[in-house]
């Protein structure tokens, strides 16, 4: 009985070290261990060795995240074709109809995209 004690007691050391000794080493003795200089060159921002001009946030089109998003959900759908078309042969008529419904549902999110022009690149 005092062995599997002793076997948690060793655990709960060991992810007592695990979690403190970074969180030591972060905040405890990176203030002291760290150069501190900042003088206004360092501070500036810096991209590719160019003085950075202009607006660092520009204003993107929501046409370019509504394409990817459009590209993301029909990509990650497609994957749902792979695990049907293997079982295909188990799952028989149901199988084949709840497909149907599903790439029913596909198409009919592509045709309100289509209709929505969210597809068209200008």
């Amino acid at each position: 009985m005092v062995s599997y004690w002793n076997s948690y007691v060793f655990i709960s050391l060991f992810l007592l070290l695990g979690l403190l000794l970074p969180i030591g080493a972060l905040w405890v003795a990176g203030p002291f261990l760290r150069p501190k200089n900042p003088t206004p060159e360092k501070l500036t921002t810096y991209e590719s060795g160019v003085e950075p001009f202009g607006e660092a946030h520009v204003r993107y089109n929501v046409r370019y995240y509504l394409f990817a998003l459009m590209f993301v959900v029909f990509d990650v759908e497609i994957m749902f074709l792979y695990p049907w078309a293997v079982s295909f042969d188990s799952l028989g008529l149901f199988g084949l109809v709840e497909m149907l419904i599903f790439l029913g549902l596909l198409v009919l999110g592509l045709v309100y995209a289509w209709k929505k022009k969210v597809l068209e690149w200008k």
